[in-house]
């Protein structure tokens, strides 16, 4: 960011403040404006960042042809109607077709599509098709359960709704069986089964 955009930003929450009825040259909001600049890039990392060049560095070759399920993602989003937090847990999983991606590479993409301004039902199909295209895999399957502080904070005042949103593809959409143990996995109590 130019020197000019930092102002330019800094500058406009400035006004924010000053819209709702703050003096942004109280002390405790001195310095506000540049600790905003500072949180909304780091919180809106995702634009500089691609979801398939962090998944193309950890692909291996693999005879594994069973599921992959990696559990309770947490993620924090922010809801581009209302500029507000989403909050939730994201479940990943997906079908090697002679190939598997390293694990820590999974969390890496939900944040990285997590940190845009979003919808959940995009989030989700950004994911599962970011997988998809870049894997290659059998099938994968994204279910996202989140709260969104747009319906209780303001709004409806909906406090521990929950939404959920899923996306299917290759054998998971396709195969109920596949999908059926998907599903029982992210319902169970540890999501493990030996």
């Amino acid at each position: 960011m130019s020197d000019n955009q930092t102002n330019e930003f800094e500058n406009a929450v400035k006004s924010m403040m000053l819209h709702v009825g703050e003096d942004p040259n109280r002390e405790g909001l001195l310095e506000t404006p540049k600790r905003v600049r500072k949180a909304y890039e780091f919180m809106y990392g995702g634009y500089k960042e691609d979801p398939k060049e962090i998944l193309s560095k950890a692909i291996f070759t693999s005879s594994n042809e069973e599921m992959v399920l990696i559990r309770d993602i947490e993620f924090y989003s922010t809801c581009e109607h209302h500029l507000l937090p989403i909050i939730g847990r994201v479940h990943v999983a997906y079908i090697p077709d002679g190939k598997v991606v390293g694990l820590s590479k999974i969390p890496r993409v939900v944040d990285v599509f997590a940190r845009r301004m979003q919808i959940q039902e995009q989030l989700t199909e950004q994911i599962a098709d970011a997988i998809m295209d870049t894997i290659a895999p059998k099938g994968v399957a994204v279910v996202i359960q989140a709260r969104h502080m747009c319906m209780e904070m303001r709004g409806v005042e909906k406090i521990n709704s929950t939404t959920t949103t899923s996306a299917l593809r290759g054998l998971f959409k396709k195969d109920e069986k596949t999908r059926a143990e998907f599903f029982s996995l992210i319902n169970s109590p540890t999501g493990t089964r030996y």
